[in-house]
């Protein structure tokens, strides 16, 4: 240890010493001239050195100047300081002069102070012209809109009433009452600030500048903003519509990109005592923005690693989404805490079963569903055609699609909840449209082009304009999707039910039945899992259970089905199904299978059958009857506790609303009523003929 310490004794010593020369050399240097480029001499190969050593003090005199200069917090200034004096001791040659420099430099650049100043939440049309701007760039997603302009709202109300208080503080002596009655005058300065503060509380009169910001007294309010995230399907807008609000805030906005993240230190960064440290994503962004007040997008927070043997990423986001602590967040390569309070974070993620629960708890979750045809028809007219036109150096005049054919390319070439597919396919419609475009161009003769007027030069002749459905097929091939249209007729055994496809899609889950001689067998068919198998089980115990009163046996305890054997089938049996949600329909199925009676005509029905008869609610609802409403269908049968999914405002378009009847049922009997022609009395009213129901007797009759 002895050895060690006079070592480095030595070491010190001696680069005090060559300090003490070049010092010395520089000054000789600059008396006889050569500093100026005088010659001769013994230092003439100094010379280079000698610049060197200036132009490392100039940027070390400008480090400091800038330290100096920059308004830090408590804390980061200290730190600052105290790693300036270690720089200005550190030889420019040692491995730790470029690390603590390199430190101080990121200090430098982090926004400790530093907010956009824009006052839009004071202007007197602030929230109107957010409002424009979101319905401008965004059809649809009524339920994000309104919880943003929720909070714009409250973000101006802060802001004026900060502006009051800025404005009464500065005048609180004069504001102070007598502490003698007197019938004094009133002082100018009170009258100043009782103005000030009447004209910042009245929206309707233009608003004072914002001051400038110091950290004692910065123009922003001190605020804690929502952490949002909006989970929904992909292709919905959830990244657009946050660049949308950083827009009409006057904010800026950065990504953060979280998929994949598998390692703690992306998030809070790594420890300086590591080669090539660097601060975390968050630093990193407020670093790049330069501003502590922009928008931040968490993007695919639902991808992030979990428990790896870095760490957990989504543990080191608790403290950044934690208002209550990220306003003191320490990242370990600062050492000091940044405060994070006045950003705006907006994350995003396709599922939220991926997502721990305390995190989720953090976040205010908010669903974005998918498009129904009418949206994407409105959003393809409005956004995505003007777009691929401009990509594909096309003007409106040279394409022309109607409403129609855009339809028939929502319905039959994407079944998504988004419309990212839908743009790829009008892309490859205008890229076909151009090439054709320019051929006819090419062909064009030269005469003509010299005599045709302009509307004539810019449509060639042999090019039309107007894209038809053949034009369609002919560029994308074949139609990837057929209409899925149901049941729409009413046949005994047949049920159309209602299933939620993931993705925020909806279809129709035809279910067919048929009777075999047998004794008493239930078969299932067609790719069923165990929960909907359950549910098919359930549906046949109640059937049986309740043959009697359902008119399908003739005395109270007779066995209707002992003859018999029931085959249940669900088509497409390619793809797998499951789930409770088919237990009404099944039992319909039945029903009416064994009473000879078709269902309604355009009927559907969802909602889940407990043994003792009672209909619970299901989900997907949303899907499930936009689904039906594609498929032409005009009733759908409901669980009476899904009757909020309906009625809550925006949830269902209102062209929806007012060409589909909806049923609410709390029973399977009154499920059976509403499924068939007269009610109850349709399907018991019949005379008992038999067991198993008149037709039920003429199948046995006519196959035995």
């Amino acid at each position: 240890i002895d050895q060690t310490v006079a070592r480095r004794q030595r070491e010190f010593a001696l680069l005090q010493q060559l300090l003490a020369i070049r010092t010395e050399l520089d000054q000789l240097a600059k008396e006889s001239g050569r500093g100026a480029g005088g010659g001769g001499g013994g230092f003439a190969a100094d010379d280079g050195a000698a610049d060197d050593d200036d132009e490392e003090e100039d940027e070390m005199a400008e480090l400091e100047r800038k330290v100096e200069a920059k308004q830090f917090s408590d804390e980061a200034r200290k730190v600052a300081h105290r790693e300036m004096k270690r720089l200005k001791k550190t030889p420019p040659q040692g491995a730790e002069h470029g690390v603590i420099r390199t430190y101080i430099e990121t200090l430098l650049a982090i926004p400790w102070t530093e907010a956009d100043s824009t006052p839009l939440p004071l202007s007197r049309d602030f929230v109107a012209q957010a409002r424009k701007k979101l319905d401008q760039d965004h059809y649809g997603l009524d339920k994000i809109k309104k919880r943003l302009l929720e909070w714009l709202a409250v973000l101006r109300l802060q802001q004026q009433q900060w502006q009051v208080d800025l404005a009464l503080a500065s005048n609180k002596p004069a504001l102070e009452p007598p502490t003698v009655a007197t019938t004094a005058p009133v002082s100018a300065s009170t009258e100043a600030a009782t103005e000030t503060a009447l004209v910042l509380r009245d929206p309707s009169v233009a608003p004072p500048p914002v001051p400038a910001a110091t950290p004692e007294k910065p123009a922003w309010p001190p605020y804690k903003a929502p952490i949002l995230l909006l989970h929904g399907p992909p292709g919905v807008g959830k990244t657009s519509i946050a660049r949308s609000l950083a827009e009409a805030m006057g904010r800026k906005f950065i990504r953060i990109s979280l998929g994949g993240v598998r390692d703690e230190a992306e998030i809070r960064g790594h420890r300086r005592t590591y080669v090539g440290a660097m601060p975390g994503k968050v630093v990193a962004a407020l670093r790049k923005c330069g501003v502590k007040n922009p928008v931040v997008l968490l993007d695919e927070v639902d991808k992030m690693g979990h428990q790896s043997m870095h760490g957990d990423p989504s543990a080191a986001m608790l403290e950044v989404l934690d208002p209550e602590q990220n306003h003191a967040f320490e990242d370990h390569y600062l050492g000091v805490p940044v405060d994070l309070s006045q950003v705006l974070f907006i994350a995003t993620a396709n599922s939220l079963e991926t997502i721990p629960e305390p995190l989720y708890d953090r976040m205010e979750a908010i669903e974005l569903s998918g498009y129904v045809h009418d949206e994407k028809l409105h959003i393809a007219r409005q956004s995505l055609l003007p777009k691929q036109l401009r990509a594909n150096a096309l003007s409106p005049e040279l394409v022309s699609i109607a409403d129609e054919v855009l339809l028939f390319l929502i319905t039959a070439y994407t079944r998504e909840a988004g419309v990212r597919s839908l743009e790829r396919h009008i892309g490859s419609v205008c890229r076909a449209k151009a090439v054709e475009y320019s051929e006819a161009k090419d062909q064009q003769s030269a005469e003509t082009d010299a005599t045709a007027g302009l509307e004539k030069a810019r449509r060639p002749a042999g090019y039309r304009v107007e894209v038809t459905r053949e034009d369609v097929e002919r560029i994308l091939g074949p139609s990837r999707f057929d209409e899925d249209e149901g049941d729409r007729d009413g046949r005994v055994g047949v049920v159309n039910g209602l299933a939620y496809q993931g993705s925020g899609n909806g279809g129709i889950l035809s279910i067919e039945t048929t009777a075999i001689p047998g004794s008493g067998k239930f078969t299932l068919t067609g790719s069923l899992g165990d929960v909907i198998s359950e549910s098919a089980h359930v549906a046949f115990a109640w059937v049986r259970a309740h043959a009697f009163d359902l008119g399908i046996a003739a005395a109270e305890r007779e066995n209707a089905f002992k003859a018999i054997d029931v085959h249940l089938h669900m088509p497409a049996g390619a793809v797998k199904k499951d789930g409770p949600s088919a237990g009404v329909a099944m039992t319909v199925a039945i029903v009416s299978l064994m009473r000879g009676v078709a269902p309604r005509k355009r009927v559907a029905m969802t909602g889940e059958v407990t043994l003792r008869g009672a209909v619970t609610p299901v989900g997907g609802i949303r899907e499930k009857v936009l689904a039906a409403h594609r498929a032409g269908l005009q009733r759908v049968i409901l669980p009476s506790k899904n009757r909020r999914d309906i009625d809550t405002a925006g949830e269902l378009p209102d062209q929806v609303k007012a060409e589909v009847e909806f049923v609410y049922v709390d029973a399977v009997e009154d499920a059976i009523a509403a499924a068939f022609e007269g009610g109850w009395q349709g399907v018991t009213g019949k005379p008992r003929t038999s067991g198993i129901g008149a037709h039920g007797q003429t199948w046995l009759e006519s196959h035995l």
